[in-house]
């Protein structure tokens, strides 16, 4: 029996983290096909280094998108994020794109044909996960984790910090008791800053976001909260580190809390299984942990190349279900089409919506107008409850 004692860290890193700014290009392109053509098929991959990004992936669209189209989107992405420091630079940066056609064998496994519904655009597994302690029902190590670094990011757009970089990151140590956070024993946060700072200019500047993300009495002890542990943090982003397309995929989720299938979600539009079902897989957990019939919910599905349905449905509520958890996974195809495109059309993925989700987490964030974030959404209690 796993212990119900001891402590649990999660990471989290800004959108100016060299990953995660190749995650923000990659689904800046697929924004851009997407909202060209709602059924465009996209997979790019951004690679960023010193003044230098390479877009590459392949992508079918009824409608033309230029490489010129995608060289600017990708520049505006980086403007967004705010970097004009000599070593990258939205405007300087040199950007090369090999983005070419979908390959025609994929597309015949994937693509609806006479009686054949549409499959899925590869094999995997995805997982979906919730968990009663934070509102958003996300694991309190991440959520907590993701609002430090946004906190950062939010003050130095607003002009209040002009100090801090675009590059950072946070770490966050929970103490659990009985299976539930009640205190933080250690957090790390290291941000990039301008020069003629020390370390302890830039402890202080951070401490009071720290502060007001964690609960009231949970902050560390001092000799547990560490800020810029190596002492300066000038030299940042994609020109301190190369930074690749989907390397941060337990940032993306939770943090470590539950498992990940392994797939990336960025630079990928909803047809693939490996974005959309795993949105799908938490869509469902969040349902049945906000319906209440589970404090912790794990969900797993399990798919095939130019397969539509699931292969396998397996939920596990770790003991805390209120119903059997057979009775449970039985009833989740029920309530939801889990075929590509039932997902998408279920949960309106066929928008342009995906470079927003690139930092700070696809998940416990609250659901847009637009469509945005539209798996956060709790509106399927009723119907699991009438189902079961």
């Amino acid at each position: 029996m796993a212990s119900s004692t001891y402590l649990f860290t999660s990471e989290s890193v800004s959108e100016g983290h060299p990953d995660k700014v190749s995650d923000r290009v990659s689904d800046a392109i697929v924004d851009l096909f997407i909202g060209r053509d709602p059924q465009a098929r996209v997979a790019v991959e951004t690679l960023t280094t010193t003044n230098r990004v390479v877009l590459a992936g392949e992508v079918r669209s009824a409608e033309d998108v230029s490489k010129a189209e995608m060289i600017s989107a990708a520049r505006d992405a980086i403007k967004e994020i705010g970097y004009e420091q000599d070593g990258f630079h939205w405007q300087k940066a040199d950007i090369d794109c090999y983005v070419h056609e979908q390959s025609a064998h994929i597309a015949m496994g994937v693509d609806a044909a006479g009686n054949k519904d549409e499959g899925a655009g590869d094999q995997g597994i995805m997982f979906g996960y919730a968990v009663d302690e934070t509102p958003e029902l996300m694991p309190a190590p991440i959520a907590y984790a993701h609002r430090i670094v946004k906190a950062l990011a939010d003050a130095r757009h607003a002009g209040i910090r002009k100090e801090f970089g675009p590059d950072a990151k946070s770490q966050v140590t929970l103490r659990y008791e009985n299976g539930r956070p009640v205190g933080t024993t250690s957090v790390v946060v290291s941000s990039q800053h301008e020069e003629g700072l020390n370390q302890d200019d830039i402890k202080e500047l951070v401490r009071p976001y720290v502060e007001e993300v964690l609960p009231e009495g949970w902050m560390c002890p001092e000799e547990q909260f560490y800020v810029n542990p190596t002492g300066m943090f000038v030299i940042g982003g994609p020109d301190g580190d190369a930074g690749l397309t989907g390397r941060k995929i337990i940032v993306d989720t939770y943090g470590g809390a539950a498992p990940h299938g392994g797939g990336a979600f960025s630079g990928k539009d909803p047809t693939k299984v490996d974005r959309s079902a795993a949105y799908a897989a938490r869509y469902l957990a969040k349902n049945v942990v906000a319906a209440g019939l589970a404090r912790r919910c794990l969900i797993q599905l399990a798919y095939a190349i130019g397969v539509s349905h699931p292969l396998s449905i397996y939920l596990d509520t770790f003991g805390t279900g209120e119903v059997p958890e057979d009775k449970l996974a039985d009833v989740l195809p029920r309530v939801m089409n889990l075929t590509p495109r039932g997902i998408r059309e279920h949960l309106a993925l066929n928008r342009p919506i995906y470079k927003r989700t690139a930092a700070y987490g696809h998940f416990g964030r609250a659901p847009d107008e637009d469509g945005g974030f539209s798996w956060e959404k709790t509106d399927l209690q009723s119907a699991l409850k009438g189902a079961i």
